[in-house]
């Protein structure tokens, strides 16, 4: 019987965001408490419990000191300033994704916008969203939403915020949204729907087309799983959800040639390698059970060829060789030199008497009536295995890159060389890849030849991956007023792109100085980290306005701080006028000295006793905050000094 294990199984983005958390703040030490289970998980929840974390159900059980981690699913708004209110540290592990949509509601409820919400009424997730506006809809299915809209008659320009609980089936999200888009004339709807979740069901979907059984492996109350056993039962006449690898029963595969596993989102790791693991057990138990006596027969006089995979027991270390037991009529044995591919390994170190070891067949005597065999070979096979698989997933994995070379980089990754186009090596055309040289680096396999023996990797695909990361991260939780240290991308005639991590933003010219300017190079460079905050964002379209200029950097502001009326300064002559002449105090802030005022005497022309360029003492004789007017002379220093 052949077993797949879907891709996809196991904890999400958001998910596994919150375990790392609670470990992070478990290990931390102190009081550590989450305010509910932090994912939908019995086995997770007691893993917690062991490390010493705590399950509360409400703010007010938290003790003052401790520290509280908001659960993956969410919290309502209210629940949450009942947090903030209590004296503890405040761990937010709430998926982004879900957050997202908290921001979305509330901001749709501030315009005026009814917040239509799909998905189960009872689920975590989908309360703390309604928790995050004061009236809201929720409707778990479609004829729910078109019960609502016809029988109660609602308006069709009723202004609609149409979002999705995360975890809710694409085919549900469609047909509601396609009713919608035919019922109401002002709808705004936002797609919600957890890509990974999409993924999963969508895996789910085509696995249980071609297996004969499924198992779904998760804790029975998650929405997630739930959602993945229905999807798989659409397709496949025998499914079974098993909270853990306990819970199987050999009955079950019995007359299954091939048998599929997915898991929800909530599912640990290592229960579904035990359910793999039990499934293997019971499949091979069964085969015992129905061995007839002549296969048994065959298998006591089995014949060996060169090229296969045997295995076998230790059963002697000699000064030359290994003798190995391989249940057959040939007597095995390997040579030193076939032990290991790393020439400093001792035979004595790896082997000892007794050990099961799989081996490769590299020669057989029927003569004599012996076997060579290679333990090296198969070790470069399953490398060559193993390359085949990370290809395959696309998992990143870390090398170290050993040198350049004209075509790009190569890096070591298991004693395997890696060749990393130029293209590939993350570094802008031109620049240094030298630096990269010795250095570890993540990379991704993209390319597996085994007869060639060459092996293509990727770090731009890497860096791709972790920019799509961050900047999926951004837009949900993005919002106006958010602050950002970012970095000056490139610059234009009307303004400056800025990298907030993963996503460009634009500082229009108008937001970069207090002062007029003409090109923004007078204020930034390419390259320069600068912080900035959101002053508007358009996730539909992508864009995001940033400003750059602030209250504190306002000359006026900075001058009202510094000066007041009757201060002494040095000032700039910047212009000169029939009626006075302008001078600048600090930059960005100029005061007008009037003509009666630039001397003790009468002045005729201001160029007859200043120039352009020229610095003055003058005092401060009047500021009109309003009008932003200041007020200056020469005249009332030159009078207080001839005292």
């Amino acid at each position: 019987m052949s077993v797949t294990v879907a891709k996809s199984a196991g904890f999400c983005f958001g998910v596994n965001r919150a375990v790392e958390l609670v470990e992070q703040a478990a290990k931390a030490g102190g009081i550590v408490l989450t305010l509910g289970p932090i994912i939908h998980n019995r086995h997770a929840v007691e893993h917690f419990s062991k490390m010493g974390v705590r399950v509360i159900a409400a703010p007010e059980e938290a003790p003052p000191g401790s520290t509280v981690i908001i659960r993956s699913h969410g919290v309502t708004k209210a629940v949450q300033e009942a947090l903030e209110r209590r004296d503890v540290t405040i761990i937010d592990a709430t998926c982004p994704f879900v957050k997202r949509i908290h921001a979305i509601v509330s901001q749709a409820e501030q315009d005026g916008w009814l917040p239509v919400i799909i998905g189960t009424r009872s689920h975590p997730e989908v309360e703390g969203i309604a928790g995050w506006c004061s009236r809201c809809e929720i409707f778990e299915n479609l004829q729910e939403l078109q019960d609502w809209a016809e029988k109660k008659r609602i308006p069709a320009d009723l202004p609609i915020c149409m979002v999705s609980q995360t975890t809710s089936t694409e085919i549900l999200w469609k047909l509601c949204g396609d009713f919608a888009k035919k019922q109401f004339t002002r709808l705004r709807i936002f797609d919600t729907i957890c890509r990974a979740t999409e993924y999963r069901q969508s895996e789910a979907a085509k696995l249980s087309s071609v297996c004969q059984a499924m198992v779904v492996v998760g804790d029975i109350h998650s929405s997630n799983t739930g959602r993945l056993a229905m999807i798989c039962r659409e397709h496949c006449g025998k499914v079974v959800l098993v909270d853990n690898a306990s819970e199987l029963s050999q009955a079950f595969f019995r007359g299954v040639s091939d048998v599929g596993i997915t898991a929800g989102a909530s599912t640990p790791a290592w229960i579904i390698k035990e359910v793999n693991k039990t499934m293997s057990e019971i499949v091979n138990a069964e085969a015992v059970q129905e061995e007839t006596f002549a296969e048994l027969l065959k298998q006591g006089i089995k014949t060996l060829n060169t090229g296969d995979k045997v295995t076998g027991v230790v059963t002697g270390i000699g000064n030359t060789e290994i003798q190995v037991d391989l249940g057959a009529k040939h007597a095995g044995y390997i040579p030193y030199d076939e032990v290991s591919a790393d020439p400093s390994v001792k035979p004595e170190d790896v082997l000892k008497v007794g050990d099961e070891i799989e081996v490769f067949v590299v020669r057989v005597n029927d003569q004599e009536g012996t076997v060579q065999l290679s333990r090296k070979k198969l070790e470069g096979m399953k490398v060559w295995d193993d390359m085949a698989a990370l290809c395959e997933s696309r998992e990143t994995v870390e090398a170290t890159i050993t040198e350049e070379n004209k075509g790009g980089l190569v890096a070591n990754y298991k004693g395997v060389r890696v060749f990393i186009p130029a293209s590939q090596s993350g570094v802008a055309k031109g620049g240094d890849m030298a630096g990269l040289v010795g250095k570890p680096a993540k990379i991704k396999i993209t390319e597996v030849n085994r007869a060639r023996r060459r092996v293509i990797g990727s770090i731009r695909a890497v860096l791709a991956e972790e920019r799509r990361a961050k900047q999926e991260k951004i837009w949900s939780e993005i919002q106006e007023g958010s602050k950002y240290h970012g970095v000056v991308k490139s610059l234009t005639s009307y303004g400056a792109f800025v990298d907030i991590g993963g996503v460009d933003g634009m500082v229009h010219v108008s937001q970069l100085s207090w002062n007029r300017i003409k090109n923004p190079a007078e204020v930034v460079k390419v390259g320069d980290e600068i912080d900035v905050y959101v002053i508007s964002f358009d996730p539909e379209k992508r864009k995001i306005s940033l400003g750059y200029r602030t209250d504190e950097t306002n000359p006026w502001a900075v001058f009202l701080k510094n000066y007041q009326v009757g201060d002494m300064v040095d000032a700039k002559i910047v212009k000169l006028m029939s009626f006075g002449a302008f001078a600048e105090i600090i930059p960005g802030v100029d005061g007008l000295i009037h003509i009666s005022q630039l001397s003790d005497r009468r002045v005729n022309k201001p160029e007859d006793v200043v120039s352009e360029g020229q610095t003055v003492t003058v005092k401060i004789t009047d500021i009109d905050t309003e009008g932003k007017r200041i007020s200056l002379s020469i005249r009332a220093v030159m009078e207080e000094s001839a005292e």
